[in-house]
C-alpha cells in the first residue's frame, strides 16, 4: 500500500519543563521534572536524571502523582457543613465567606478563652520550608495559639541520637557503595527510601554484606544477605549483647574509646549485664546468632549502621535508638568513610529560627502552652485545660494517621468544637469539619526543600495554575492573618521573599549555604550543600556536637531531663517480654504497623491504582498463631484491645515471626472494613523520650470475625 502523503501530520506538542521537588515525608526528597503542554496541563512527572540520588526515576507512589493532582475528587472550592458532623454534607461558599467565618469565630474564641483555645494540627503533608515550616509558625505565633509538639514520627529517635553524638549528620547515601557491611536495623528502605536500594545492590556486587534486623520479612529483607527477626521492642537488648561480645573478645576499639567518649567505664558496667544468653531469652534469637553478628559487625570495616524511625515508636524507643547509636562507637566505626551511622542529614543545615517564625516580634504573645499531637484524642475530650475550641488541620489526616482514633472522633463530634480542614480531598478528617478549604498540590505551589536523606537543597517551581480555587498553605495563612487584622509585613511576604530571608539569616551559622542563592536555586532547581571533603564524612575529625565534644555514653543532659543517664533496655509498657524472657501472659499478640509500599502515610491512599496494588487492609499472621486461633488466609478477622477494634483480612504467612502480627499503613478508614483502620487500636501513650509516639507498643486480640 502506498503511503498517503496528503494526510495532515500532527505537529509535536510543545512541552515546557519545570523543575521541582517531591514534598512528601521521605528521605529521598526527589528532584522532579514536570512536563507541561501548551494548554497549561501537566502531562508527565519524572525524576531528574542529573540528580545524584534521584537519577531519573521515581518511587511507585510519586510515579502516579498526576493521578493525585487531577483526581476527579479533588476539592476545588471552599465548603461549609450543612449536615450533622461526620455526615459529609457540605455546601459551596466563597473564599471571602470562609475567611470571614473562620476569623469571626477565632476572634470570639480569643475574647472568651484566649488564643490557647485554638490548636493548629499539622505534620508532614508537605516537608516544604515555607508550606510546612514557616506555615507551622508565623500566624500561630502572632495569634497566640497553642503550640503543637509535632512528635508523631521520630521525636524519641532524634533525642536518642542527639544525646550520644549531638547531631543528625548522616553521609549522603552514595557512600554506601564503599561499605563492606551494611546493618539495616528496623528499616525498610525498599518501600520508604527506595533510592538507596541501587547503592545497596552495588555494594553487594562489590562484596558487601547487607544484614536486615526486623521482625517482619520486608521487601528489603528479602534481598539481604541475612535477615534477623528479634521480638519487637527488644532491639536495645540485642545491641547490648553485641557490645558484650565485642568487649569480651577484644573486638572493641579501646584506643578510640579512650580518646573520643565520655562515660565508658559506667556504660561498660551495663554492657557486662547483657550476656548473649540473657539477650537470647529476651529477643527470642539464638545465642550463636548474636555472637556471630557481633563479630562480623566489629571486624568488618567500613561498616554502616542504617537506622530510621520505625524502632522508636515503642515505649522504650528513645533508649533503643540511643543504645544502637553507641554501637559504631564501641566498634570504632565513627569517622570512617562509608562507616558509622546513617540516620538523618537534617542537621547539616539549620534554618534561623527567628527568621522562620518571627516569635520574637513584640506583636507576638508568649506561646501559652504546647500540646502533644499524639494525644489529640485526649486533648479534644478533656485533657486540655482550658479546652480547645477550634482545631485547624492542614498537612495531616489525623482520623487516618494518629493513634487512638476512636478518641479523636469522639472529640471531633463535640458541638462546641469549630474545626477547619485545609485539604486536597474530602478525607476521613475533613468529613468532621465545619469549614473545608481546598489545598494545592506540589505542582501548584512554590517552595524550598531541605532533605533529611541526602545533601541537596531543592527549589520547587509551580508547574501549573491552581485547580479551581485551591490555595497553598501559605496563601491561606496570609488570608487568615489579614482577616484577623494583622498587618505585619512578615505575615504577607511572598514565598520567594521568605526563602531569601531564610537564606540570608541562616548563612552566618551555616557554611553549607556558601554560594547558594535564591537566583541559583530558581535557575538550577537543585544545588548540593557546600561541604568540604572531610565534612562529608561525619565526625572524621573526632569532634562530636555534644557538650563534651565526644560520644556521650553517660549523659548529663539525659539526667537533667529525667532519663536514665546511660543507654540501656527496659521492657515495653505493653508487652509479653519481661526482664529475663518472653512470657506470654494472655492470648494477645504485638501488632506492628509498618509503612505500605504504595502509600506514604495517608497520602496516595485514595489513588485507585495504588489501592489496587496494596490489594486490601490485611493482617499478616504466622501459620502457628493462625492455627491456634482457627484463622485462614482471606478470612475477615477482628483485631481489638481496650482502645478499640477494627477488621482486617488475614494473610497467613511466614513474613512475620511467630508471636507477632503486622499490618501496613495507612489505609484510609473509608476504604477499610467498618470504616476503621488499625489506629483504632494503637496507643496514644508517649514514648520514654521527647513525647514520641508508641504505635508499635500495641497488644491486640485477633479472632475470626463474626459478621454483624
Amino acid at each position: 500500500m502506498a503511503l498517503d502523503t496528503t494526510a495532515p501530520v500532527e505537529a509535536p506538542r510543545k512541552l515546557r519543563v519545570v523543575y521541582g521537588s517531591c514534598p512528601h515525608d521521605c528521605p529521598d526528597c526527589c528532584a522532579l521534572e514536570t512536563q507541561v503542554d501548551e494548554n497549561g496541563r501537566a502531562v508527565s512527572v519524572r525524576g531528574r536524571a542529573d540528580h545524584p540520588i534521584t537519577r531519573g526515576w521515581l518511587c511507585a507512589k510519586v510515579n502516579r502523582y498526576l493521578e493525585r493532582v487531577y483526581h476527579p475528587e479533588r476539592l476545588l472550592y471552599p465548603l461549609r457543613r450543612v449536615g450533622p458532623k461526620g455526615s459529609g454534607k457540605f455546601e459551596r461558599i466563597s473564599w471571602d465567606e470562609a475567611i470571614s467565618e473562620i476569623t469571626s469565630r477565632w476572634k470570639q474564641i480569643i475574647a472568651e478563652h484566649g488564643g490557647q483555645s485554638i490548636l493548629p494540627y499539622s505534620y508532614a503533608g508537605t516537608l516544604g520550608t515555607v508550606q510546612g515550616g514557616v506555615t507551622d509558625e508565623r500566624l500561630w505565633n502572632r495569634l497566640g495559639a497553642s503550640g503543637l509538639e509535632r512528635a508523631i514520627c521520630g521525636h524519641a529517635a532524634e533525642e536518642g541520637v542527639q544525646l550520644v553524638v549531638g547531631g543528625r549528620l548522616a553521609p549522603s547515601p552514595e557512600v554506601l557503595v564503599e561499605s563492606k557491611l551494611i546493618l539495616i536495623w528496623g528499616s525498610n528502605p525498599a518501600s520508604t527510601a527506595p533510592h538507596i536500594m541501587p547503592f545497596l545492590r552495588q555494594a553487594q556486587k562489590n562484596g558487601a554484606q547487607v544484614i536486615v534486623i526486623d521482625p517482619i520479612r520486608t521487601l528489603t529483607a528479602r534481598s539481604a544477605d541475612q535477615h534477623i527477626q528479634p521480638y519487637p521492642g527488644t532491639d536495645a537488648a540485642l545491641a547490648l549483647a553485641m557490645m558484650y561480645v565485642m568487649v569480651h573478645e577484644g573486638l572493641h576499639d579501646q584506643q578510640w574509646l579512650d580518646a573520643h567518649t565520655v562515660g565508658w567505664e559506667q556504660f561498660l558496667e551495663r554492657i557486662n549485664e547483657w550476656t548473649p544468653a540473657r539477650a537470647a531469652r529476651v529477643t527470642g534469637l539464638a545465642e550463636e546468632l548474636i555472637v556471630d553478628l557481633a563479630r562480623r559487625y566489629a571486624t568488618t570495616k567500613p561498616a554502616m549502621l542504617r537506622l530510621t524511625d520505625g524502632i522508636n515508636r515503642h515505649t522504650n524507643g528513645g533508649q533503643t535508638v540511643r543504645t544502637l547509636t553507641c554501637l559504631p562507637a564501641v566498634a570504632g566505626h565513627y569517622g570512617e568513610r562509608a562507616g558509622g551511622l546513617m540516620y538523618s542529614t537534617s542537621d547539616w543545615l539549620k534554618w534561623d529560627k527567628q527568621a522562620r517564625g518571627h516569635a520574637h516580634e513584640t506583636s507576638c504573645p508568649p506561646e501559652p502552652r504546647v500540646l502533644n499531637m499524639n494525644r489529640l484524642g485526649a486533648i479534644l475530650t478533656g485533657e486540655a485545660d482550658p479546652p480547645v475550641y477550634s482545631l485547624f488541620v492542614y498537612n495531616a489526616n489525623p482520623v487516618a494517621s494518629t493513634p487512638n482514633v476512636g478518641k479523636i472522633v469522639e472529640g471531633l463530634m463535640r458541638d462546641d468544637l469549630f474545626t477547619v480542614v485545609h485539604e486536597l480531598f474530602e478525607t476521613d478528617t475533613a468529613r468532621y469539619a465545619d469549614i473545608i478549604l481546598p489545598a494545592t498540590s506540589q505542582l501548584e505551589q512554590r517552595d524550598l526543600h531541605k532533605p533529611y536523606g541526602h545533601l541537596t537543597l531543592q527549589y520547587n517551581e509551580p508547574a501549573i495554575e491552581p485547580l479551581g480555587e485551591a490555595r497553598s498553605n501559605w496563601d491561606v495563612m496570609r488570608a487568615l492573618a489579614k482577616g484577623m487584622g494583622y498587618d505585619e509585613p512578615w505575615l504577607q511576604a511572598d514565598v520567594d521573599e521568605i526563602i531569601e530571608e531564610l537564606l540570608e539569616a541562616s548563612r552566618p551559622q551555616n557554611t553549607s549555604l556558601q554560594g547558594i542563592t535564591l537566583e541559583r536555586l530558581k535557575a538550577e532547581g537543585a544545588i548540593p550543600l557546600t561541604l568540604s571533603e572531610e565534612e562529608q564524612v561525619p565526625f572524621a575529625d573526632g569532634v562530636f556536637r555534644t557538650p563534651s565534644g565526644k560520644v556521650e555514653f553517660y549523659s548529663e543532659q539525659a539526667l537533667a531531663k529525667g532519663y536514665d543517664p546511660l543507654p540501656g533496655w527496659v521492657p515495653e509498657m505493653e508487652s509479653h517480654v519481661q526482664e529475663h524472657e518472653i512470657v506470654p501472659v494472655d492470648e494477645r499478640l504485638p501488632l506492628l504497623c509498618p509503612a505500605a509500599h504504595h502509600f506514604l502515610s495517608s497520602s496516595f491512599g485514595n489513588v485507585g491504582v495504588l489501592k489496587e496494588k496494596e490489594r486490601f487492609p490485611r493482617l499478616w499472621i504466622h501459620p502457628v498463631d493462625a492455627q491456634k486461633r482457627g484463622i485462614r488466609s482471606g478470612q475477615l478477622v477482628r483485631v481489638s484491645n481496650e482502645r478499640g477494634w477494627c477488621r482486617l483480612i488475614a494473610d497467613v504467612s511466614e513474613e512475620v515471626r511467630e508471636g507477632v502480627l503486622a499490618t501496613t499503613t495507612v489505609w484510609w478508614p473509608m476504604f477499610s472494613p467498618d470504616q476503621r483502620n488499625v489506629n483504632w487500636t494503637t496507643s496514644d501513650r508517649l514514648a520514654d523520650f521527647n513525647g514520641g509516639s508508641t504505635f508499635y507498643t500495641n497488644l491486640v486480640l485477633v479472632e475470626p470475625s463474626v459478621e454483624p
